[in-house]
């Protein structure tokens, strides 16, 4: 599954703490998208989590668990993509909560399943940098020493520049990929249209697509044929 990983280009990623019907978790898994991501930054506990898993492993397409919480990590994904924040000076968010977790249940990791993201938190009034203390304020060349960081010297195999509800800048999402080596790059935040995922798709590896899925459905199945349509020309 790692491997396959090198080839996912949309990614839908669902919060277990937010509400979908069957009929649009229906439409989500069936509309061409590479994987489903798990995952959110308050308010997911083990049951939740649970629950939302069980309702995709209806489906024959991958389903990865991004781990915020410990309690919440569920045995059953295909992969377990755990964050490291770059961006904050609490070492809690790098590795802090990464040795807590492996001293409690470092017997039972799979660690083949296990994926390292090097997160960059962009969003300065997104709920994951005031949780992290990220400082989303950095510019540009920051934002790229950090990628590097993740890439070369740490050899992180993701890479993703989270914007967190809002829509990144491109310009800088360029200049991150063009600094890779090794890494894939992974976008997500405030992917509304399929002009926005197209955009993003020329600019990153990987697009990942959240909350319009909650605010507007059609607009968020649109996005899957933007992405791959860029791809393809």
């Amino acid at each position: 599954m790692k491997e396959q990983l090198r080839a996912w280009r949309h990614v839908f990623k669902l919060d277990p703490d937010k509400s979908i019907s069957d009929e649009a978790l229906d439409a989500v898994c069936m509309s061409g998208t590479d994987a489903i991501m798990i995952g959110g930054s308050s308010g997911v506990t083990y049951d939740n989590t649970v629950d939302l898993l069980s309702r995709v492993r209806r489906y024959e397409l991958p389903c990865v668990q991004e781990v915020s919480e410990l309690e919440a990590v569920v045995p059953g994904f295909d992969l377990y993509m755990v964050p490291m924040v770059l961006n904050t000076q609490d070492s809690n968010w790098i590795m802090g909560q990464h040795r807590v977790g492996i001293e409690r249940f470092g017997y039972m990791i799979p660690w083949e399943l296990v994926v390292a993201e090097g997160y960059i938190v962009l969003n300065e009034h997104a709920t994951v940098t005031k949780l992290t203390g990220a400082d989303a304020r950095i510019d540009t060349d920051a934002v790229a020493a950090y990628a590097q960081i993740a890439d070369r010297l740490m050899s992180l195999p993701i890479v993703y520049l989270e914007y967190s509800g809002t829509y990144g800048d491109m310009s800088t999402v360029r200049r991150v990929h063009r600094s890779l080596d090794q890494a894939q790059l992974f976008y997500g935040g405030g992917i509304t249209t399929a002009e926005r995922a197209a955009e993003a798709a020329a600019a990153a590896d990987t697009v990942v697509v959240g909350n319009i899925v909650y605010d507007d459905l059609e607009q968020a199945l649109t996005t899957v044929s933007a992405v791959k349509d860029v791809l393809r020309s």
